[in-house]
């Protein structure tokens, strides 16, 4: 239980790195936007501009920061942890693939359902059953990974699938 709630709390930190992006972002994207430069683009086009400079940029550094000597993130860093693949740092493929199952997929699916039910609401339309897809499982599979850590081996799903184990560091 305690191992769980270390990576939840190194996640937390991480996020906050992340929302430091995010802000970046939103002061190049909003005045776009006011100005009209993005306004008249589809949901399409912008879930996909949301994912180039949002979510890529994300997946690339947490996974580069994990298949380093010290395979670690920020977060993990204060809290003294380590992605493992065996007895060592993940290679970046595999870092990448652990990173986009964990952020970049949860991540895309939350983006498209804000995007197919936001784009019927302006419309004044009816959402299509896609959208309540997406959104039912840009909360199921969160929940999941978090579920997994408590479970069994306390080994999140995208670590059992990567092949990769987040560690204590003892220094």
């Amino acid at each position: 239980m305690r191992a769980a709630l270390r990576r939840i709390v190194a996640f937390l930190i991480d996020w906050l790195c992340i929302l430091g992006w995010v802000a970046v972002t939103a002061a190049v994207g909003v005045p776009l936007y006011l100005g009209g430069v993005t306004r008249g683009l589809d949901t399409v086009a912008l879930n996909v501009i949301a994912t180039v400079v949002l979510v890529i940029p994300v997946v690339v550094a947490a996974a580069v920061f994990e298949s380093r000597r010290r395979a670690a993130t920020p977060g993990k860093r204060v809290l003294h942890l380590e992605v493992r693949h065996g007895s060592r740092a993940p290679r970046f493929g595999r870092a990448l693939l652990r990173n986009l199952l964990k952020i970049g997929v949860p991540w895309v699916i939350g983006h498209s359902a804000v995007f197919v039910l936001a784009t019927a609401g302006l419309a004044g339309t009816p959402t299509p059953p896609l959208g309540y897809v997406l959104l039912v499982a840009a909360y199921v599979l969160p929940i999941a990974y978090l579920v997994s850590l408590f479970a069994g081996s306390g080994r999140a799903l995208y670590d059992r699938v990567a092949g990769t184990r987040v560690t204590l560091v003892v220094r």
